[in-house]
């Protein structure tokens, strides 16, 4: 069951750590840097293995921004549906392990 359609899930998270969400955007900032640095490699005819070091660092900064916008879904989203049990709680559960099948992959 997908959030859009689950029973009683919010569409907008029930609470967003303030500093969870400053360093996201601090991430993402740093990340447009790097895809516009990655952009110019390529351009430039840049050595492959230098092209794909710098793709790696990206990954690993999106996985970053990922786990802590996971951590604050957790925290706050998920512990509220449960605390709410009933539907809520077991449309969380739903959520949430689709969310693990995709991170998986």
């Amino acid at each position: 069951m997908t959030s859009a359609s689950a029973p009683d899930t919010p569409e907008h998270p029930s609470a967003i750590d303030p500093d969870i969400k400053a360093g996201n955007l601090t991430r993402l900032r740093r990340i447009e840097g790097q895809i516009r640095g990655l952009h110019r490699m390529v351009d430039e005819d840049r050595y492959c293995p230098e092209i794909l070091v710098q793709i790696s660092s990206v990954q690993e900064a999106l996985r970053a921004v990922s786990r802590e916008v996971m951590r604050n879904h957790l925290a706050h989203c998920a512990a509220d549906a449960q605390a709410r049990g009933g539907e809520a709680a077991e449309a969380m559960r739903d959520e949430l392990l689709e969310l693990m099948y995709r991170y998986l992959r």
